[in-house]
C-alpha cells in the first residue's frame, strides 16, 4: 500500500481537508468554504473566519475519511499548512493536525500555502509528474487574494522567488474592483461573470503597469483608474447614480471587461518574460486567480511551452495540494515536531 497522507488547509477562509496516497492519488478533497458568510461584509474578517474553522473542521475532517475511505488509523502522515496566511486561521489547523499526528502515533509535516498550490499540478487528472514531463526548471505564478508571485522552480524543494506584487495582490485587487462596480465577494469571479456580457466598445482600456524590465507586479494603477472611470461615468457610487439600469449595467460589464484584460495581460506577459529568461521547460500556475477562464484562455493562446494548470477546484484553496506537497517532503525526510509554530509571514524561495 502507498503512503496516505492527510492534508490540513486553512489559512483564510477555507476548511479544506483532503487525502492523497503517494503524492499522485487523489482519494479526498473536502472543502468547507465561507464565501456566503464573509459575502455580507464584502471580504474575509479574520476573526468570523478563524470561529468558523472551529466549526467545520470536524465535519470536514469526517467528510474527507469517509470519501478516501479511510479511518484514521489508516493514515500513514499529518500535514497542515502553517504560513503564510492569517494567523487566527492558521492556529486552528497547525491545533487540528497536532491533534491528531499525536492521538495516531504518526508524523507531522508543515507546509508552506505558496508551495502547496504550486504542487497542485501534480494531481492533474491523466497527465504525469511535471518533475518527469517536461522537468525542471519550471515557471511557476501563483496568484490569490493576498500573493502574485513568480517563481522558478528548480527541484523539489527548490524555489527562487523572481518576481512578486509591489501593492495589491491580483486576487485582492479583483476584489477592490468588483466593490467600485457594486459587484459580490469574491470578486474574482464576479468580474468573471459580468465581463462575458461586455461588448467591448463602451469604456477605453485600462492602464498596464510595466514597471519597466521587473518582472513585478503592481495592480494599485489599475484599480485607481477603474475608480476614476467609474465616477466619470456615474457608476460609483452605486447610490446615487442617475443611469438608467440597463445602462448602469452596460457599464459595469465594460468596465469589468476592460480591468479583467488588463490584469491578465500584465500576468501573461510577465510570465512569459520570466520563462524566457530563466529557460523554463514548462509553465505552471496555482491559485484563485489562476481559475479565471480568461487568464486559462490567454496564457494557453500566447505560450509557446507547455502549460500546466490544475482545474479551478485545485486552485482554490484546498487540502489536497497541502497533503501533495508534504508527501515530497517527507521523501526528504523533513519531520516536524510539536514544538511547530503558525507563521502568517511565511516567505518561499
Amino acid at each position: 500500500m502507498g503512503l496516505k497522507i492527510l492534508g490540513i488547509e486553512t489559512s483564510c477562509d477555507e476548511t479544506a481537508i483532503g487525502v492523497v496516497e503517494d503524492g499522485v492519488q487523489l482519494r479526498s478533497n473536502i472543502i468547507a468554504s465561507q464565501v456566503a458568510l464573509h459575502s455580507q461584509h464584502g471580504g474575509v474578517v479574520p476573526e468570523v473566519a478563524s470561529r468558523q474553522h472551529i466549526r467545520d473542521m470536524v465535519p470536514a475532517l469526517e467528510a474527507s475519511l469517509s470519501e478516501s475511505g479511510l479511518g484514521l488509523e489508516d493514515l500513514d502522515l499529518i500535514s497542515v499548512t502553517y504560513g503564510p496566511g492569517l494567523a487566527g486561521s492558521l492556529i486552528t489547523g497547525l491545533n487540528t493536525a497536532k491533534a491528531l499526528a499525536f492521538s495516531v502515533g504518526i508524523p507531522l509535516v508543515g507546509v508552506n500555502h505558496l508551495e502547496g498550490h504550486i504542487y497542485a499540478s501534480w494531481l492533474v487528472p491523466g497527465r504525469p509528474s511535471p518533475a518527469e514531463d517536461p522537468g525542471f526548471p519550471l515557471a511557476c505564478l501563483v496568484a490569490s487574494g493576498g500573493h502574485t508571485d513568480l517563481i522558478l522552480m528548480e527541484g523539489h524543494g527548490v524555489y527562487k522567488l523572481v518576481g512578486r506584487t509591489r501593492d495589491d495582490a491580483a486576487g485582492e485587487a479583483f476584489d477592490k474592483a468588483a466593490r467600485i462596480l457594486g459587484l459580490g465577494f469574491p470578486g474574482g469571479p464576479e468580474i468573471q461573470r459580468v465581463s462575458e456580457a461586455a461588448l467591448g466598445e463602451g469604456v477605453p482600456a485600462l492602464p498596464r503597469a510595466w514597471m519597466g524590465d521587473s518582472l513585478d507586479f503592481s495592480f494599485s494603477g489599475v484599480k485607481t483608474a477603474l475608480l476614476h472611470l467609474a465616477q466619470e461615468r456615474d457608476v460609483y457610487p452605486q447610490e446615487s447614480s442617475r443611469l438608467e439600469p440597463l445602462e448602469f449595467r452596460r457599464l459595469v460589464a465594460e468596465m469589468a471587461a476592460s480591468f479583467q484584460s488588463s490584469v491578465v495581460d500584465v500576468i501573461v506577459v510577465k510570465l512569459l518574460k520570466m520563462a524566457k529568461q530563466y529557460g523554463a521547460k514548462a509553465l505552471l500556475l496555482g491559485g484563485g486567480v489562476t481559475a479565471n477562464a480568461m487568464l486559462r484562455r490567454e496564457i494557453n493562446a500566447r505560450s509557446p511551452l507547455p502549460v500546466i494548470m490544475p482545474p479551478p477546484i485545485l486552485c482554490t484553496d484546498n487540502g489536497a495540494m497541502i497533503a501533495c506537497c508534504a508527501y515530497y517532503q517527507y521523501q526528504r525526510g523533513e519531520e516536524f515536531g510539536m514544538d511547530l509554530d503558525i507563521d502568517p509571514s511565511l516567505p518561499l524561495g
